[in-house]
């Protein structure tokens, strides 16, 4: 098994193991502890951010500096600007192809 294929199985069952084991610690309660709620609500956008800052910068194990962060920085700015979702993956998928039909 390759290691892609290793993490995707150890994800599932670490998956599997914490909906298990969610009800035997929270019990019959409705509404999670603080300090849960409070992880619940600040994990996901330093993980998504992480994910995007992997994607964008590397390329076969190494560093790599190329037209997919002229899409990141189009998406920032289409985001910053506040426009709806379809928007902002166009303009960032416009940048990016400019770039690569200009430049590259």
């Amino acid at each position: 098994m390759s290691d892609a294929g290793l993490v995707v199985v150890l994800l599932g069952a670490g998956t599997y193991v914490l909906k298990a084991l969610g009800p035997m610690y929270f019990g019959n309660r409705r509404e999670l502890p603080t300090k849960f709620k409070t992880m619940a609500l600040l994990l996901p956008t330093p993980l998504i951010a992480a994910l995007v800052i992997t994607s964008t910068f590397s390329s076969d194990n190494a560093l790599a500096f190329d037209a997919r962060i002229i899409g990141v920085i189009a998406a920032g700015l289409a985001l910053w600007k506040k426009l709806p979702f379809v928007f902002v993956v166009v303009f960032a998928a416009f940048a990016t192809a400019m770039f690569r039909l200009l430049v590259a």
